[in-house]
């Protein structure tokens, strides 16, 4: 049984339980996934399968990848990535992995590319407080002393310091999805979820339960 799928994060709503409480939730369409590839210990070293997501249109892909995209007999994909599989066996090349995989209640873990902020100083970026606001204080948003002079002569690797804020992989664990709507492929799941609108996600079976 293979453990994730890939989505594109729609957007942030809400939605209310039966007992009235307003739940915030993230939109995802999740899926469907086309088996490319089987990647299997005799022949890769490791098993996994290789899915395309998102249509693309066949002029903007080169030839060698639309060889690869031939195999599965579903067109070419905008995303291609690997997920774990329990049992590659189970899956045939171009067999879809839909978001019914998942069930209203589920816990994941979301992993996706966070919005990039560009460079910013050690108070928007590290939360670092500053020095005083008043006149003549000479110290206001800088990031103060960054280590001593005679030892370690160096900057420790890993000092809190100005530099590109975002654009990373974050991922969100313990995440529970309160709804599923398989004939639309969507997710919704509560809480918020890394990345801007339209960025691709990755959704995979949380490791342990969220505590009530």
């Amino acid at each position: 049984m293979i453990k994730g799928i890939l989505g594109k994060k729609l957007g942030m709503t809400q939605i209310f339980a039966v007992d009235g409480r307003r739940i915030p939730v993230t939109v995802v369409e999740a899926g469907p996934c086309v088996v490319l590839q089987k990647k299997t210990a005799d022949t890769d070293g490791y098993v996994a399968l290789q899915v395309g997501f998102g249509e693309k249109k066949a002029q903007r892909v080169n030839k060698p990848e639309m060889g690869h995209f031939k195999k599965a007999g579903k067109g070419a994909f905008a995303y291609v990535r690997e997920l774990k599989a329990a049992n590659v066996d189970d899956y045939q090349l171009g067999d879809e992995i839909a978001c019914s995989l998942f069930a209203a209640g589920d816990i994941v873990d979301v992993t996706g590319t966070s919005k990039g902020k560009g460079f910013q100083g050690v108070i928007k970026r590290w939360h670092f407080a500053g020095g005083r606001a008043t006149h003549g204080s000479m110290f206001h948003r800088a990031p103060g002393s960054i280590g001593c002079s005679a030892w370690p002569s160096r900057v420790f690797k890993g000092k809190k310091m100005a530099g590109q804020m975002g654009n990373a992989r974050v991922t969100t664990q313990n995440l529970e999805i309160v709804e599923v709507r398989p004939e639309q492929n969507l997710l919704l799941i509560r809480g918020a979820v890394p990345g801007p609108k339209n960025g691709l996600v990755e959704i995979r079976k949380g490791i342990k339960a969220k505590s009530k």
